[in-house]
C-alpha cells in the first residue's frame, strides 16, 4: 500500500529484456539500508518487487501482464520514475490509499498555467472515466491527485509547483502518457452494488443492522 507522496524522481540505469518482461535497475537518492529483498516500491505508480538493493540502487522485475497495463513498456535507459516505498503502520498517511494496481493509461491532452500552478488535462479509457468524481483523489504515474473537474472521458488536475519540482509529471508534454490508478475505494462501491443489483432477491436492506454486521457501525 502506498500515499501517492513521491519520496524521490528515480532514473533508469539499466534495462534487461527477460521472457518478454524486463528486469529494471533504478538509480535513487532514498535510504535503502533497511529495504530487503520482496519489498515493494512504487515505480511511476507500479507497485513493483525488489529482486536486488545496493546503496544507491535496486532492481526490480517487471512481468509481461504489468508492461501491456502500464507505460513500463516503452521505459528506456535514462528516464526518469516516480518513486515511493510501501507505506508502514507507523507512518502518517497523507495523501489517499494507493495500492499500485496500475487500472489504465491515460493522455496528456492540454497543460495551461494557472497563476503560480499548472492544469493538466487527460482522456482516459471509459472503464477509468467512469470511477472519476469532481473533488476524489486518483493516482496519475503514482502521484495524489485531487480531480478538479471531469467530463465523459477527460478530466483536469492542479498541479503545484511544488509538486512539479519534485515529480516527473512536470517536465511531460501534452501527447505523453501516464499510469492512472482509480481511487480504491470507489472501485470497492461500485463492484458491492453492482453484486446487490444482480441478486436483488438476496440483498438484505441497508439499514443499521446491516452496517453493524459489516463492521461499518460499532
Amino acid at each position: 500500500m502506498f500515499t501517492g507522496l513521491v519520496r524521490d524522481v528515480g532514473k533508469i540505469q539499466s534495462l534487461d529484456r527477460r521472457g518478454g518482461g524486463i528486469c529494471l535497475t533504478i538509480s535513487t537518492r532514498l535510504d535503502l539500508r533497511d529495504a530487503k529483498i520482496g519489498d515493494s516500491m512504487a515505480v511511476d505508480g507500479v507497485c513493483l518487487t525488489m529482486v536486488k538493493i545496493s546503496e544507491r540502487t535496486f532492481t526490480v522485475e517487471v512481468s509481461p501482464e504489468t508492461l501491456r497495463r502500464t507505460t513500463l513498456a516503452t521505459a528506456q535507459v535514462g528516464h526518469p520514475v516516480n518513486l515511493e516505498a510501501a507505506l508502514k503502520m507507523s507512518d502518517p498517511m497523507g495523501g489517499h490509499f494507493v495500492t499500485g494496481h496500475v487500472d489504465g493509461i491515460g493522455d496528456i491532452i492540454e497543460i495551461v498555467p494557472e497563476g503560480k500552478a499548472t492544469r493538466y488535462r487527460f482522456r482516459v479509457p471509459k472503464e477509468i472515466g467512469r470511477f472519476l468524481i469532481e473533488k476524489g483523489s486518483v493516482a496519475v504515474d503514482g502521484i495524489s491527485l485531487t480531480v478538479a473537474d471531469c467530463r465523459g472521458q477527460e478530466f483536469s488536475v492542479s498541479l503545484i509547483s511544488h509538486t512539479a519540482q519534485n515529480t516527473t509529471l512536470g517536465k511531460k508534454k501534452v501527447g505523453d502518457r501516464v499510469n492512472l490508478e482509480n481511487d480504491l475505494i470507489g472501485k470497492y462501491v461500485e463492484k458491492f452494488l453492482h453484486q446487490r443489483q444482480d441478486q436483488p432477491e438476496k440483498s438484505a436492506p441497508m439499514d443499521e443492522a446491516f452496517l453493524a454486521k459489516h463492521s461499518f457501525l460499532k
